[in-house]
C-alpha cells in the first residue's frame, strides 16, 4: 500500500472520528439522572448533619440499604420526602399531606420551606415534592412559587423538576418558560418515565402555536378564570384576566367590523357602485338626479360594543366564537351580557 493511500486513509478515518465525537457531544444532555448509590450518599450526609440519636440513624440506614433502594427517580424523591419527614417532625404535615395520608389543612408550615437556615437538601427536595402536589391539584401559582429558582443540580429527581415546571408554564401560558423546560426535559429522552415523555410531546406540540391575542389564547385565559374561580378567588388577578379577556374579544369585533366594511366597499367598486369616502358639505349643491332621499344619522354609544342590537351581536358571537369548543361559546356570550350591563350604569 503506497504512503499516499495510507495518508488518504488516515485523513479520512480522523474526519470520521471528529463527525462522531461532534455528534456525541450535540446529542450529551445537560443534566443526568442521580443513581440510587449517589441519592443514598447524599442523604446519609445529610442525615449525619441532623444529630440523630442511635435509633433513629438505624432506622435511616435500613431505609436505604443497598436491597431496598428505590430503581426511579419518582422513587427516590418519594423516599427522600419520607425520610426527611421521619426525621424532620416540622416538615411531617406536609408530606402527609402530598401523600394522602392527612386532610387538607387551613395553614400548613410552607414558610419551613424558604428557610435558609435549613439544608438544602432538605428544602429543595421538599419543595419539589410539595409543587407535585400543587400540580395535580391545579394549585399552578403555588406550585410554580416552589419551582422558581430550583434546577436540575438541586434535586435527586431532575426529570420531575422539569416536567411539573413545564406543566406550570403550560397551564398559565407561559410560552417561554414552557418550552425552555421541555427543551432540557427532551435532552433525556431514553431516561426520562415513558407519561413524561407522551406528555412532553403534547404539551411542545400544543404550545408552539400559540399566538398572543389569537382565539386559542383567549378561550385558555377562560379557562385560567374559570379555574380560579372553582377556588372561590375572585380577586385582582381574576378581574385583570377578566378584563384582558374583554379587551382582546373587543378588539376582534373591531377587526371584523373593519373586515366587513373592507369588503363591502370592494364590492360596491367592484359592481360601479359609488361609495364617497365622506358626505357631501352641507353648503354645496351635488350635480346628478335622485329621489332626494336622506338617510338618518344614526346614533350609537360609543361606550362599548356591549350595546349592539341583538342581530348583530349574535353574528359577531359567531365570528368569533366558531372555532371554539361548545361551552367557551356560552362564556363569550356572558361577557357580552356583562359589557352591556356595565356599560348602562
Amino acid at each position: 500500500m503506497s504512503s499516499k493511500l495510507i495518508s488518504m486513509l488516515a485523513l479520512i478515518c480522523g474526519f470520521t472520528l471528529a463527525a462522531y465525537a461532534q455528534d456525541d457531544l450535540a446529542k450529551r444532555a445537560s443534566w443526568t439522572q442521580p443513581s440510587a448509590a449517589e441519592v443514598k450518599g447524599q442523604v446519609l450526609a445529610w442525615a449525619a448533619t441532623q444529630k440523630l440519636d442511635e435509633a433513629t440513624q438505624k432506622e435511616v440506614d435500613l431505609r436505604w440499604s443497598d436491597e431496598t433502594l428505590p430503581g426511579t427517580g419518582v422513587g427516590l424523591l418519594e423516599q427522600v420526602a419520607l425520610t426527611i419527614a421521619f426525621v424532620d417532625a416540622e416538615v411531617r404535615p406536609i408530606v402527609e399531606l402530598c401523600r394522602g395520608v392527612a386532610p387538607r389543612r387551613l395553614s400548613l408550615p410552607v414558610e419551613i420551606l424558604i428557610d435558609e437556615s435549613r439544608d438544602p437538601f432538605e428544602r429543595n427536595n421538599l419543595r419539589l415534592y410539595y409543587a407535585q402536589w400543587l400540580t395535580q391539584h391545579a394549585l399552578y401559582d403555588e406550585a410554580l412559587e416552589q419551582l422558581d429558582g430550583l434546577t436540575h443540580d438541586d434535586v435527586v429527581d431532575p426529570a420531575s423538576l422539569l416536567f411539573y415546571q413545564s406543566v406550570v408554564h403550560h397551564r398559565l401560558l407561559n410560552k417561554d418558560g414552557c418550552l425552555v423546560s421541555l427543551n432540557l426535559l427532551l435532552e433525556n429522552e431514553q431516561d426520562i418515565p415513558r407519561r413524561y415523555l407522551s406528555v412532553a410531546k403534547l404539551m411542545e406540540s400544543d404550545i408552539k402555536p400559540l399566538e398572543k391575542d389569537s382565539l386559542d389564547e383567549v378561550s385558555r385565559l377562560m379557562d385560567d378564570i374559570q379555574r380560579r374561580l372553582n377556588f372561590g378567588r375572585a380577586g385582582t388577578r381574576v378581574r385583570d384576566e377578566e378584563e384582558d379577556v374583554i379587551a382582546k374579544l373587543d378588539k376582534m369585533i373591531e377587526d371584523l367590523e373593519k373586515q366587513r366594511q373592507q369588503a363591502q366597499q370592494a364590492s360596491g367598486s367592484a359592481n360601479g357602485t359609488l361609495q364617497p369616502s365622506k358626505p357631501a358639505d352641507d353648503s354645496h349643491a351635488m350635480g346628478g338626479k335622485g329621489p332626494g332621499n336622506v338617510d338618518q344619522k344614526r346614533l350609537k354609544n360609543e361606550a362599548g360594543w356591549g350595546n349592539l342590537p341583538p342581530k348583530e351581536r349574535q353574528e359577531a358571537l359567531q365570528q368569533i366564537s366558531k372555532d371554539l369548543p361548545a361551552h367557551f361559546r356560552d362564556v363569550i356570550e356572558e361577557y357580552f351580557r356583562k359589557l352591556a350591563r356595565d356599560g348602562g350604569n
